[in-house]
């Protein structure tokens, strides 16, 4: 059990690395920001979580390909806002006053980034803030969550069957609205027909890369969620975003201030803040 905890989180951050590179690049270096969701009884009563979890990966989509890998995890993480907030003021549990700061920490250094940001874009952190509500939704409903029968394999199927009904329904759509009107092509149905790299290797190659690293990243998850304690899988989950975003702009690229830099690095400082008052809760 020892032996197989380092390699599984290694292995999480190895995935987990791959996965917001690989999409970086679909959705900003190849630039298909088109409408997509490649990037992975009680079962009706999950159905609202799949609806978050769909708006995650649509709205972080949207915002990937606009903002840098750092920033958009900064506000990323600023979504444990909505978790604490919640078990403070509804769930009326204590909190100790460490976690209070590491969480406002978090939210000062997303809600600065804007004001900092050199290349600021307004859509990328529209998006990023939708990302971000749906994140904290959805992790409010998984913890409300956590003493059912479903188990987060469960949890996960179910949300990935959910995104495929509706990529099926939304083509279905399309593909009626086009019949209706295909003497008016408009919308991104009908600019993804002219994208440059439709008919390129490169481009299906990556989109499928994407899909299957996201579900094995789903899977590395569940399987170091299920060996480690919730700190030990914070702290991984810590490791795997420093390290994606400290080696990000080596291959993306990225302009920052001084000031910009204190903002991500104060977002690093509250969510290890997060994972230590995790271990002393423990």
């Amino acid at each position: 059990m020892y032996l197989k905890r380092p390699v599984a989180g290694l292995s999480f951050c190895l995935f987990y690395l791959a996965s917001y590179f690989t999409n970086k690049y679909v959705l900003s270096v190849l630039k298909f920001t088109y409408p997509t969701l490649f990037q992975g009884s009680e079962v009706l009563t999950w159905l609202p979580a799949s609806v978050f979890f769909v708006g995650i990966i649509y709205a972080g989509s949207r915002a990937l390909s606009r903002l840098p890998i750092p920033v958009f995890l900064t506000v990323h993480n600023a979504a444990e806002v909505i978790t604490c907030g919640f078990q403070k003021f509804v769930q009326k549990e204590h909190t100790s006053l460490l976690k209070i700061c590491s969480v406002l920490f978090l939210l000062i250094a997303a809600g600065c980034l804007p004001l900092f940001d050199t290349e600021f874009d307004p859509d990328g952190y529209l998006w990023a803030l939708i990302h971000f509500i749906c994140v904290g939704v959805y992790k409010v409903i998984h913890k409300l969550w956590k003493t059912n029968s479903l188990s987060d394999l469960d949890q996960q199927y179910i949300n990935y069957v959910f995104r495929m009904g509706i990529n099926i329904v939304a083509a279905f759509t399309c593909f009626v609205v086009l019949l209706a009107s295909a003497s008016h092509p408009a919308g991104d149905l009908f600019s993804a027909l002219d994208f440059p790299f439709l008919y390129f290797y490169r481009f299906h190659s990556s989109c499928c890369a994407s899909g299957l690293l996201g579900f094995f990243l789903m899977l590395h998850t569940v399987k170091l969620k299920s060996i480690t304690s919730s700190w030990q899988y914070a702290a991984w989950s810590f490791l795997a975003k420093v390290t994606t975003a400290g080696l990000s702009p080596f291959i993306f690229g990225m302009t920052a201030n001084i000031p910009m830099i204190c903002c991500l690095l104060l977002g690093g400082l509250g969510e290890a803040l997060l994972v230590y008052t995790e271990r002393m809760d423990t």
